[in-house]
């Protein structure tokens, strides 16, 4: 007759091995015949639980949530992205969905939020905001890189939700300016004002530096295949951002 560990198993393999929607701990023993003391008793945690099956973490709602609306607004756009349709996809009820994501503007903000590399820019300026801009530019042109190279297709997306005219994108827009580019943007005017930057309007110098990184993101592929371009893409980024630094000279 199988022990009580051994029921807990079997139910928990059959839950998390079926069907799209992640298991609670109540629900799998319920599914056991077992008191949640008892499966507590056996398994302190929901990690615990899986190891002992050698089964990955599932996908949290939240995660489930935004990966289908990535999905969802590089096909059709936020205007058109239906929040009962994403809740059907990512699995949820809508009641569900909308206490995680109580409307679009929200969730648009934290897809920006997840999906682009603006959090990280700023954290480089705080971090190495009293180096020169020799140190900060590349380390900058890596970190963008390393983020949008794995995802620049989405990430695309949403870039022009974010500068078109979706009233949806406007809280996606605020924390876009607030995270990355002022942080940024300060940090320049600040070196200009040193005399380490020739003087122009940071938003300005800030596009010229962010230009020729995703035109080179944008283009990468197409030139490995077809001119057989083999320099790695930290290398090639850092060279970009050195020859950024060495124009922006007074």
């Amino acid at each position: 007759m199988p022990t009580t560990r051994q029921r807990v198993l079997s139910a928990a393999r059959a839950a998390f091995t079926t069907g799209q929607a992640s298991p609670t701990l109540a629900e799998v023993a319920a599914a056991a015949g077992v008191s949640r003391a008892t499966l507590h008793r056996h398994f302190r945690s929901r990690e615990q639980l899986l190891a002992a099956l050698n089964l990955e973490p599932l996908p949290t709602s939240r995660e489930r949530i935004l990966a289908a609306a990535l999905e969802m607004v590089s096909e059709q756009g936020l205007a058109g992205l239906s929040m009962d349709e994403l809740a059907e996809r990512a699995g949820l009820s809508r009641a569900s969905l909308y206490r995680l994501f109580p409307g679009k503007p929200v969730l648009f903000q934290e897809l920006i939020r997840v999906y682009s590399p603006l959090e990280p820019l700023g954290q480089i300026v705080g971090e190495l905001g009293e180096h020169p801009p020799e140190v900060v530019m590349p380390a900058i042109a890596r970190a963008m890189a390393g983020h949008l190279a794995p995802r620049i297709g989405v990430v695309r997306s949403l870039f022009f939700e974010a500068v078109g005219p979706a009233a949806d994108a406007e809280a996606g827009r605020t924390f876009v300016l607030r995270a990355g580019l002022m942080p940024v943007m300060g940090y320049l005017m600040a070196r200009m004002q040193t005399g380490e930057l020739r003087p122009m309007h940071p938003l300005l110098a800030l596009q010229s530096f962010a230009g020729p990184v995703i035109f080179h993101l944008l283009t990468r592929q197409v030139a490995e295949r077809l001119l057989g371009y083999d320099v790695p893409l930290e290398e090639s980024v850092t060279e970009l951002a050195a020859a950024w630094v060495r124009g922006m000279h007074p």
